[in-house]
Parts: structure tokens; C-alpha cells; sequence
């Protein structure tokens, strides 16, 4: 029996071979794949536009705020070094957040279209799933043979400092701030809150930093974020480390911050205008009805899954920020596309040793792999190769000179175990490596391999010569 339900402008039967809960980028990119590979496929997503948090109110609105306040900030401080003079340069704050409405409203689009390319059916509400092999939504239960939670995260609260996405906020409330605050204090040093920091800095914030732990980016290499710290120094980003929030007080004037040593110690007080609570981000599994059929969870609230994605409920998955493993979007579209190889009887395979993470400030700070402090813990022997932006050509003739290419090959075999890039486009330059580590190659296959002159990516190159100490233009 087939019985029509309204889902977006799609009809829709009440069985499919995949039913995947979340349109975020897991979750859409493995509805694609599975409809590819012959299965009959829907995707549930409760927002009015697909792509989930990150086209809607993360990584692509973020950057295109970044994108639009470095032009800001170059054209205010940098194009006369060019020889281009520009007088009277103003901020259009609407119109800045209205292009990046525009651009998030193109992605969106885009992946609609790519599921009707496809004929992937969008079940559009709240999902549970009342039993194995069945999901609910909008008042209809829908059976499948394969069902994949891709549900994605959320930011985690902040015991004592209450969102209210105006003055105090999260990635969400700022990314729609209508002024640029006088201060804006961050708390949280990760890729979300130094983003959105350096925004709101070049846009004329003051800025400041607030982080638990000793060093922005903890995951980082070390020495790559002393430094970043340096460089957002420079750049006017004020940082407090080792300092914990304990509380927060708003009134009209903005919001005043109680802050603590980590370690113990006298409070102070912090003023603000805006806070963006940034301390990371969680599994959103709950509503699910997870727990009702006794689905595993981990005590973070993630779904625990194996080595192919499977709960212990059979036919049931689950992929991306919902199981153990980086919150990035690549990292879920990689399993996204396996999930649903697996599905088709295929041998779908991430390579978790080789994603890539990014920090899409200027510079960019990008890694891949382990780390030196990772490496000399497990007692790995390895060599290390360097090369500075400043011995580059063409980053001088940019005037972005700021930063390093650094790569960590193993001593015996010389296969390439890691690599951090702080510099300009450093999250395009990991490419490069990333396909390195696939194949597993050398330092001394990326040396070999000619790169075009003058180019950014000759300090790749250049890095894997040094590993073996014949660099040519250092």
C-alpha cells in the first residue's frame, strides 16, 4: 500500500531501503551516495533548508563573514603597501550579513536540487524511531531496512553563563550580531570561537580570548600554536589562559564575566558587550527515542558504534558528530560515503590518520596526522623538515609572510606521519599532503614531485626536502 505524506514537494511511499535521520553534511552526502548505488533513499531533517548546521549556521555563513572581514581589513590596512589608495572605507554590516544569507541560501538550494537530481525523498519534521526499522515523522511512521543517525551536534552550555543569542551567545547568535560589539570576549581558544573572534576584531572589536587550558587549539602541534598566540596578538586578539568562567551578569550595558584561575585562585571580573560561549560542541542524539529501544551510548551521549558504523540494534548506524571521532564536516561526509558503500555490499573505508583540520583564520592554521607531542609519546623515531612563508616568493610578493610548513616523517621508512601549515591558504596547501598520506609516500616523494614557481605550495615541497636537510632556498 503506498499512502502520500507531504515532505517539501516530494510524495513519498511508507518503505525505503534507507532512511537517513539529519541532512547536515553526513547525513545528505550518504543519501546521495546510497540513491547512487540503486537504493531507495530518504532523509529526514526538521529545518526548512537542508545541509544542517553546517551550510545553515556554521561552516559556511562563518566563512563568509571571515571572507568579507578580510576584505575589510585589507583594504583598510594592507592595499596602500600595494600602491592602491582608498579613502573613506566604511563597514555595511547589513548588507555583509545579507550577502552571507545569499550564500548559505545558494548551498542549500544546491543540495536540494541534488536530491531531486538523485530522487532522494526529504521526510521534513522532528524523527524518532518508535521501533527498529521504523521511523516517525510529522504523524507518519515510515519503514526501512537500513536506518543511519546522522544527527550532528550542538554547543555545549556553559554551567553559569545563560545564552540568550543576543548578549550572550553562541556560533549561532555570532554569526547575526546587527553592531559590532565594542568587546567581545570569547570563551573558548578552539577553531570556532578564534574564527569568529577574528571576524568581529577586523570589523573593530576589541577582543578577548578566555581559555581553560594553557594554549589556543590544545589538539594543535605546540609549536604551531605559540605562534598562532603570536600572531593574533598581533593582530590585536587579547588572550587569558589558564582562566576559568564562573559566572555572568547581564544588565543593559553589556555583561560582566566572573573569572577564576584553572588552578585555583582569586576571582576578577571581565566586561563585555557581547560573550560567545565556545567551548565545544556535543552529540545531539536526545528525542531520538535512542534509549527507548536501547540503543548503546557512550557517557558523552554519543551512538556507539563499530568499525562499520552498526549500533548494537541491527540495522541501525549511525555516522559523524553523533559517534566518537573530530566534529568536522569532512570527517562525516567520509563516512557518509562509506556508510552507505558498506550498505550496497561494498568495502566503504575512512582513513581517520589522514583528515585534515582547519582553522580558517588569517593566517590559516591547518593539520594532518599526528603530532610531535603525539609522535614522542608513543616513543616514535622521526625526522622533521621546516620551511618559513618568508623564504617563499610568492607569499613575499603577497606581503603574507607570517608562518611555517612543517612536516613529521618516520626515521627508517621516511613515510610521512604529519603535517601543520600556519601561513597563508594553509588549509588549501594540506591537500597535498592529505593525498600523500593516502598513499602512503615519503618526504622524499612530495620533494620529488615538481611544483609550479612561484607558488605557495613550493614551501611544501621545500619543508620535505628539509626532513632530510637539503632544503634549497633556506
Amino acid at each position: 500500500m503506498v499512502r502520500p505524506a507531504f515532505a517539501g514537494s516530494f510524495f513519498m511511499s511508507e518503505s525505503f531501503d534507507l532512511i537517513v535521520i539529519g541532512a547536515g553534511p553526513g547525513g545528505y552526502v550518504c543519501a546521495i551516495r546510497a540513491a547512487q548505488l540503486g537504493m531507495k533513499v530518504a532523509c529526514v531533517e526538521k529545518r526548512a533548508t537542508l545541509g544542517g548546521t553546517c551550510l545553515n549556521v556554521g561552516c559556511i555563513p562563518s566563512k563568509a563573514l571571515l571572507h568579507s572581514s578580510e576584505h575589510y581589513e585589507e583594504t583598510k590596512h594592507k592595499l596602500a603597501d600595494h600602491g592602491v589608495m582608498v579613502e573613506g572605507v566604511k563597514i555595511d554590516l547589513a548588507r555583509m550579513q545579507a550577502r552571507k544569507g545569499e550564500v548559505v541560501s545558494a548551498n542549500t538550494k544546491g543540495i536540494e536540487f541534488l536530491f531531486k537530481k538523485n530522487k532522494v525523498t526529504w521526510l521534513q519534521g522532528e524523527a524518532t524511531i518508535p521501533a527498529p526499522g521504523q521511523v516517525a515523522v510529522a504523524g507518519t511512521t515510515y519503514a526501512a531496512k537500513h536506518i543511519v543517525i546522522a544527527t550532528g551536534s550542538e554547543s555545549i552550555p556553559l554551567p553559569g553563563v545563560e545564552v540568550d543569542e543576543k548578549q550572550i551567545v553562541t556560533s549561532t547568535g555570532g554569526l547575526e550580531l546587527e553592531k559590532v560589539p565594542g568587546h567581545l570576549v570569547v570563551i573558548g581558544g578552539g577553531y570556532i570561537g578564534l574564527e569568529l573572534g577574528s571576524v568581529w576584531r577586523r570589523l573593530g572589536a576589541e577582543v578577548t580570548v578566555v581559555e581553560f587550558l594553557d594554549r589556543l587549539v590544545p589538539g594543535m602541534d605546540t609549536e604551531v600554536g605559540k605562534l598562532f598566540e603570536r600572531v593574533l596578538g598581533k593582530q590585536g586578539i587579547k588572550t587569558k589562559l589558564k582562566t576559568k568562567v564562573t559566572g555572568a551578569t547581564k544588565d543593559k550595558d553589556g555583561v560582566t564575566l566572573t573569572l577564576e584561575p584553572a588552578a585555583g585562585g582569586a576571582a576578577e571580573t571581565l566586561k563585555a558587550d557581547v560573550v560567545l560561549v565556545a567551548i565545544g560542541r556535543r552529540a545531539f542524539t536526545g528525542g531520538l527515542g535512542l534509549k527507548e529501544i536501547g540503543v548503546a551510548l557512550d557517557e558523552r551521549g554519543r551512538v556507539v558504534t563499530d568499525a562499520h558504523y552498526a549500533t548494537n540494534i541491527p540495522g541501525l548506524y549511525a555516522i559523524g558528530d553523533a559517534i566518537v571521532g573530530p566534529m568536522l564536516a569532512h570527517k562525516a561526509e567520509e563516512e557518509g560515503v562509506a556508510m552507505a558503500e558498506i550498505l550496497a555490499g561494498q568495502h566503504g573505508h575512512v582513513n581517520y590518520n589522514a583528515i585534515p583540520g582547519v582553522v580558517y583564520t588569517w593566517p590559516e592554521v591547518a593539520s594532518i596526522g599526528e603530532t610531535e607531542e603525539q609522535l614522542k609519546a608513543r616513543g616514535a623515531e622521526y625526522n622533521v623538515g621546516k620551511f618559513p612563508f618568508m623564504a617563499n616568493a610568492r607569499a613575499r610578493a603577497m606581503g603574507d609572510m607570517d608562518g611555517f610548513v612543517k612536516i613529521l616523517a618516520d626515521k627508517a621508512t621516511d613515510r610521512v606521519l604529519g603535517a601543520h601549515i600556519i601561513g597563508p591558504d594553509a588549509g588549501t596547501l594540506i591537500a597535498e599532503i592529505a593525498i600523500a598520506m593516502e598513499f602512503g609516500a615519503s618526504s622524499e616523494d612530495v620533494a620529488r614531485t615538481c611544483h609550479a614557481h612561484p607558488s605557495l605550495n613550493e614551501s611544501v615541497k621545500e619543508a620535505a626536502l628539509a626532513v632530510s636537510g637539503r632544503a634549497l632556498h633556506i
